[in-house]
């Protein structure tokens, strides 16, 4: 979850796949569509996402089963492939959280990061014992059958959705995160021990070892891992729930068109601005902390980054490529601005598409072997500067956002902002 936020008021493999060439939807439309007919095909794109991220979700639960069953080399890796799978799918929903408050409020229960590991499982000494803010940072779910939260004691006997449920977010700390993609991560990876050096987390599969068991506790490390992926799947299968035909997000989104227009921008500009401008990449960069990258565990946040940028351009253009390679494509926001101003269509765009290759060159640095966290290393000229350069164009395409915004009238549309990018001085306080 975000850290710091603040909000302002506005008046080629898998890179082919991801999609850098720009965007062709087609001949623009001489007059606006519906604004219920955009909101529509916004909803569509939103049900196929999540539906896709849930048959992801699936996949990676199917995985981690046949890791706890027979843990081995090839079962750990073939559950740390089926978390990398599952990921970009959810990472093009991601703006579908600012402006809609039923995904917003859920959100935090499926991507909530960072997170103190340490609630977790067992972690490094360099780690730490202790956390001012944090009574449960080293509370090792995994080792402890009884935690204590203020004068409450947790029975923690038994690793369950339940007692993930209650851990999550647990004394008002959002550091807590016991659910989602990135405590499955932790449980994947371990942590990464290789500061802004090579390398990710090296958990050793023997660590759901029946026999051999490293580190103490498989059988219960192998609980919260299991417990944690199928209430993915659960949480997953809930939302995909609120955005069918008659579901709660539809329903709230069509309920008016002009504040469901306002809420697609409102999420385009907060994700591209507040969240992974700032939270995600500028905070990371000032401070040249891998602990601030978004995938942190496994390496994985060159792609992470770039699918959220796709995400947002297929909110713009009303299209979006599923996982089996069909495309749900409709009236959209850019035709409506279009019909307002075609040279700004054709900014935003381009802004849009400037975006996507920017953070591609992340990705492509990446994949050929010089990972995010060491991209954001100090002293590393080349791999800061590529940084800079998404970051720049997530910027400037906000500033195009507001520009849209502006152009057609809408009303009561926030743009999260960030102190790494508005008021910088204060991270390093």
């Amino acid at each position: 979850m975000s850290r710091s936020i603040r909000s302002r008021m506005l008046s080629s493999a898998w890179l082919a796949l991801a999609g850098l060439a720009a965007v062709q939807t087609g001949a623009r439309a001489e007059a606006a569509p519906d604004m219920t007919a955009v909101l529509g095909t916004y909803a569509d794109i939103a049900l196929a996402g999540y539906s896709d991220a849930l048959a992801g979700a699936k996949a990676l639960d199917t995985a981690v089963d046949a890791l706890v069953a027979t843990p081995s080399d090839a079962t750990m890796a073939a559950a740390r492939d089926a978390w990398r799978a599952a990921r970009p799918a959810y990472q093009e929903t991601e703006a579908f959280r600012f402006g809609n408050p039923i995904v917003d409020d859920w959100e935090g229960r499926v991507n909530a990061w960072p997170l103190d590991e340490g609630l977790i499982d067992y972690v490094a000494p360099a780690y730490g014992s202790e956390s001012d803010s944090n009574p449960l940072y080293v509370a090792n779910v995994v080792a402890n059958t009884s935690l204590t939260l203020g004068s409450e004691t947790v029975d923690a006997t038994v690793i369950d959705a339940a007692l993930l449920g209650k851990l999550q977010e647990a004394g008002g700390v959002e550091a807590n995160v016991a659910t989602g993609y990135h405590a499955i991560e932790f449980l994947l990876w371990g942590q990464d021990l290789n500061g802004t050096g090579p390398g990710a987390g090296q958990r050793p599969a023997t660590d759901y070892a029946k026999d051999g068991c490293t580190n103490g506790h498989c059988d219960r490390r192998a609980a919260f891992l299991q417990a944690a992926t199928d209430l993915l799947v659960a949480d997953l299968g809930e939302m995909v729930g609120n955005w069918e035909k008659d579901g709660a997000a539809r329903s709230h989104l069509l309920a008016d068109p002009a504040a469901g227009v306002s809420a697609i921008l409102t999420g385009m500009g907060s994700l591209s601005y507040g969240e992974v401008a700032g939270e995600r990449m500028k905070l990371g960069l000032l401070l040249h902390d891998p602990e601030e990258e978004h995938d942190c565990f496994s390496d994985n946040t060159h792609a992470s980054h770039l699918h959220d940028a796709i995400g947002i351009r297929n909110f713009y253009t009303g299209r979006y490529t599923r996982t089996d390679g069909s495309v749900i494509e409709g009236p959209s926001v850019a035709a409506l601005v279009a019909a307002k101003d075609e040279a700004l269509d054709d900014e935003m765009r381009a802004k849009l598409d400037a975006s996507v290759t920017a953070i591609g060159e992340i990705a492509k640095a990446a994949e050929a072997g010089e990972a995010y966290d060491q991209q954001i290393g100090e002293g590393n000229a080349a791999g800061n500067a590529r940084v800079q350069a998404g970051i720049d164009a997530l910027i400037a395409q906000t500033r195009t956002i507001e520009r849209a915004v502006a152009a057609l009238d809408l009303k009561n549309v926030t743009i999260e902002g960030s102190d790494s990018l508005d008021n910088a001085s204060a991270v390093f306080q």
